[in-house]
């Protein structure tokens, strides 16, 4: 089972590669602050959820405090800030691939037009509402890494603490469960010292496909050209890993 946004995957390649700081922390700073606002404009992690796992993400990526700070008070409204709205688009991409990509714009119709100009020019094409989401479910995505225990003993711990599924990728384990039970499995694995490293409520494919190795490459060079994108946040897709 593979869910976790491809975006995450381009952005922290970035952040390792000490480049494009500045548009990643941009993006991070617009999650922030549409988290406090989505939470009524409270601006304390401790009681928006949502706004806590922004900004532990936004930490590992070590964005900067002065950052973080700036960016919930756009969102309690202390500092004057663009009006922004959260928005998804459907579409195909190389191969057939089915994808999902979410984001946060100041104006719709602009970024509408930019997603459907960088799918047309990377094999791919735009789809209406509903086309492609029937093609994935919600889930609750924790990633661990294994450092100090097998594998096998994370994959066995983290189905007797309720997850659905897990998925070994390198050095870190992908764990699936249902979007109500995030929190609780979430808690479990950190008081068994389970190191995490993110967590986050995914779209996961019902069914996944493979591609050539060309159209693989046609994909990767898409999820570059969308997340390049100042609006774009998070791209799903369907393909097998």
């Amino acid at each position: 089972m593979s869910g976790h946004s491809h975006a995450k995957t381009v952005m922290a390649t970035k952040m390792a590669n000490d480049a494009k700081k500045g548009k990643v922390y941009s993006k991070y700073g617009r999650l922030i602050t549409i988290a406090v606002k989505d939470g009524g404009g409270s601006g304390d992690p401790l009681k928006n959820s949502k706004l806590k796992a922004i900004i532990e993400q936004a930490k590992n990526a070590n964005m900067p405090k002065e950052n973080i700070e700036r960016a919930i008070k756009k969102g309690t409204g202390e500092l004057a800030g663009e009006s922004l709205e959260e928005v998804s688009f459907e579409g195909f991409g190389p191969g057939g691939i089915a994808l999902i990509i979410n984001g946060i714009t100041d104006n719709t119709n602009r970024t509408l037009g930019e997603i459907r100009s960088i799918l047309n020019q990377n094999n791919g094409k735009i789809a209406g509402e509903g086309a492609v989401r029937w093609m994935f479910e919600r889930k609750g995505a924790i990633t661990v890494k294994t450092e100090g225990k097998s594998k096998e003993e994370i994959e066995l711990l983290a189905i007797e603490l309720g997850a659905d599924d897990v998925s070994s990728n390198g050095d870190t384990i992908d764990i699936y469960t249902q979007p109500e039970n995030l929190d609780n499995l979430k808690k479990a694995l950190d008081e068994k010292q389970i190191i995490i490293e993110s967590s986050s409520i995914d779209f996961v494919a019902k069914e996944e496909v493979t591609l050539s190795e060309r159209e693989k490459e046609q994909a990767e060079k898409l999820f570059e050209s969308l997340d390049d994108n100042d609006a774009v946040n998070d791209i799903y897709s369907n393909i097998k890993n």
